[in-house]
């Protein structure tokens, strides 16, 4: 009688307790609970009934005079009657259903195929009372039994019963899994047709001419293009993603925590209200409302506090954008990771209009979160070992080579630790093998500033401003057979009147270059200055030409990320860092040092530098094998020749060994120990890029270090 009444009590206390958006829910909820509770009741009340039934009380059967000997009166044996009437011994089957309904609607179950085996049991026992137990003849009425064999006897028997049970338990238990497997073979082909396995790329109309290697990118493409057909790879070389488990993070455990996290904010003397919470696979972001006066400088200094007194790993707090609001978010007790197969099946994904399209992952809310490079036009990446930064490249990268073809993209990669880029050796993407050496790196970069020139030069000679506008004259003039030309003046005639020719324009389309850089720092440490000038000069002009950069480093310092490339990079990506220096470092602001890891990100895009959280997709090297080695198989790779860049490279650095005060400086260095453009420049009396060169010859022979943050350097002799 207490038991019902408190939680009747806490519920209405629950009720006027929440704001109206949420008084809905409550009440439903309420209700249930309620019905849970009647359904106990019930089932005591008719356990007792049964329990003390004696056929000799009155009831819908008997008349006699006198109390009932049933513990719950007239009204418990007129039901155990009827119900032993009509079901037998199958009526205690019948009472402990009622104790089923109780169960699952405490725990919010489900409970229909419960209630229609159970009460195909209680029928099953009151048909064959009679045949199975002979014995329960003198306690309990045979149910429907007597009825069965008293008045259809001509027809009616034990082996007909059975028949006639086992038969319809048969056509049930046929039609459940026949309807089951109905709607999972229905699902797969609506998923197969929305997400087909594999995409065909018609051919290009040509003469077929095979060619290994070339000095040029576009008689590698115009080779490319000869091949038949070219597929993408398809789907199912990645993991499916298993099946979700019932996340804890809805309904009563974040309004739990809402209350939770309202007194702490009390606690810390924060006067503000939680006015939402929406809860994601990752995370859970509880949008808090301050009151006048309250600085959000102060509510974000209190991060770790709350992490601590939430009992979470870590909090992150920053202010949501065209909101009067401050962002919690919390990390959920279960992770619901994210697998790339998922979001490369999406629809955000195929219906994406984009030409570059990279999958990054999924947003606090559970979203795909799909970009297009050609809009950022570069990217920055950076994060600690093991905060997920190089399966985020991967997942960039596949999601490239699941989208494009060799003709319509190229890809330059460099990977100076030789371990992470390595995996994709020999795909037909790759403009060369993937570069190792920093010294080869700097010489693809210059290439690259090369090719860039020369498609600027094209796109002026044909009168378009990008790449894409290239492409389309290009396929506009092969749709229409029309020559590509343009009218040239030669000269002037013997009567000073100018004359023209028309000359033919290159009619081979450009594919977009993607240049990867997975390790920044260890360049800077060669060729910190030059690398600098050529990714300047890339950022920004590359961008019409169709060449876009991803740089990544897992050192955001200031002498890696410097203030020229940071302003290049409008777009940037930072995962998981150690302090708030290398997050303010690489986003402009903290906050990087509470990600979680494993792919857990902060992106801040190129229009306006909104910074939106995103969770990434994780994809094993399993998988990625399987990918390369099906691209491997689809068509041979055909490189570009960078050899005489490379000897120009080497050849164009500053050496001036007969300088004749280059020994005068050395003796000044190793009798000082200390070194400097200026400090050279006072001691001998001469020109700054005189003594540049004869600090930069130092550095070459390995005499002093190269500059660090503070463009200090150590002597070494």
């Amino acid at each position: 009688m207490y038991l019902p009444s408190f939680f009747v009590f806490v519920r209405f206390q629950m009720i006027f307790s929440k704001k109206w958006d949420s008084f809905f829910r409550v009440f439903w909820n309420f209700c249930l609970d309620a019905f849970s509770l009647a359904s106990l009741g019930t089932f005591f009340f008719l356990l007792a009934s049964l329990l003390s039934y004696s056929p000799y009380d009155p009831s819908s059967s008997v008349i006699v005079q006198g109390e009932p000997d049933n513990l719950m009166g007239y009204t418990g044996a007129f039901i155990s009657d009827l119900l032993f009437q009509w079901l037998g011994i199958g009526a205690f089957v019948f009472d402990f259903l009622f104790l089923l309904i109780f169960i699952c609607f405490a725990l919010r179950k489900p409970i229909g195929l419960w209630i229609t085996l159970g009460l195909c049991v209680s029928f099953f026992l009151g048909l064959t009372q009679q045949a199975l137990f002979p014995e329960l003849d003198m306690l309990y009425p045979n149910g429907f039994a007597v009825w069965f064999f008293t008045i259809q006897p001509h027809w009616a028997s034990t082996k007909t019963v059975y028949g006639t049970v086992l038969a319809l338990i048969g056509i049930g238990l046929t039609a459940y899994i026949y309807r089951k497997l109905s709607r999972k073979l229905a699902f797969q082909k609506a998923e197969n047709a929305l997400h087909p396995d594999s995409f065909i790329i018609e051919p290009q109309k040509g003469r077929p001419r095979k060619v290994k290697k070339h000095s040029a990118l576009g008689s590698a493409v115009s080779a490319l293009s000869t091949d038949p057909i070219q597929k993408l790879p398809p789907l199912t070389f990645l993991s499916q993603p298993p099946i979700l488990k019932e996340r804890p993070e809805t309904g009563d455990w974040v309004e739990e925590n809402v209350r939770r996290l309202q007194k702490v904010l009390e606690e810390f003397g924060v006067k503000g209200s939680i006015v939402n919470a929406r809860p994601g696979p990752i995370v859970t972001l509880y949008e808090l409302e301050p009151c006048a006066g309250v600085k959000s400088s102060r509510i974000i200094s209190l991060a770790d506090d709350i992490a601590r007194s939430m009992s979470t790993i870590s909090a992150r707090i920053s202010v949501i954008p065209g909101k009067n609001l401050l962002g919690i978010e919390l990390s959920n007790t279960v992770r619901n990771p994210v697998y790339l197969r998922e979001l490369l099946s999406c629809t955000e994904y195929n219906q994406f209009e984009g030409a570059l399209a990279l999958v990054l992952g999924k947003d606090i809310g559970g979203q795909p979160v799909v970009v297009d490079l050609t809009k950022m036009p570069h990217l920055l990446v950076a994060g600690t070992t093991g905060s997920g930064k190089s399966v985020g490249i991967n997942s960039m990268i596949l999601s490239l080579l699941y989208r494009l073809s060799p003709d319509q993209c190229k890809l330059l990669m460099i990977d100076p630790k030789m371990l992470e880029l390595s995996v994709y050796e020999g795909i037909p993407h790759l403009l060369t093998p993937v570069v190792t050496d920093p010294k080869k790196a700097i010489a693809a970069l210059k290439w690259t500033v090369q090719e860039m020139e020369n498609r600027y030069r094209k796109m002026s000679q044909m009168g378009v401003r990008n790449i894409s506008g290239y492409n389309e004259r290009i396929a506009r003039s092969k749709l229409g057979n029309e020559p590509l030309e343009r009218k040239v003046q030669l000269g002037f005639g013997e009567d000073n009147r100018p004359f023209f020719e028309n000359q033919a324009l290159d009619s081979e389309e450009m594919p977009y270059i993607v240049v990867i850089v997975d390790e920044m720092a260890d360049l800077m440490l060669v060729a910190g200055k030059e690398l600098e000038v050529l990714i300047q000069r890339l950022a920004q002009m590359a961008r019409a030409a169709g060449i876009h950069l991803i740089m990544a480093t897992q050192r955001p310092s200031v002498d890696v990320i410097t203030g020229t490339i940071k302003a290049n990079f409008p777009a940037r990506i930072s995962f998981q860092v150690t302090s708030k220096i290398d997050s303010r470092t690489i986003l402009g602001e903290q906050g990087a040092e509470h990600l979680l890891g494993q792919g857990d990100m902060l992106f801040m895009s190129s229009g306006g530098g909104r910074i939106t959280r995103v969770h990434g997709p994780y994809v094993s090297e399993h998988e990625i094998e399987k990918v390369v080695a099906f691209l491997i198989e689809s068509r041979e790779p055909a490189y570009v020749d960078m050899s005489l860049k490379e000897e120009e490279s080497a050849t164009s650095l500053p050496q001036e060994p007969g300088d004749p005060l280059y020994q005068q400086a050395l003796a000044i260095v190793q009798r000082d120990k200390k070194v400097s453009t200026s400090y050279i420049q006072r001691q001998l009396q001469i020109g700054y890029n005189r003594a540049a060169r004869i600090v930069e010859q130092m550095e070459q022979e390995g005499l002093i270090s190269p500059p660090n943050h503070a463009g200090k350097r150590q002597v070494l002799f």
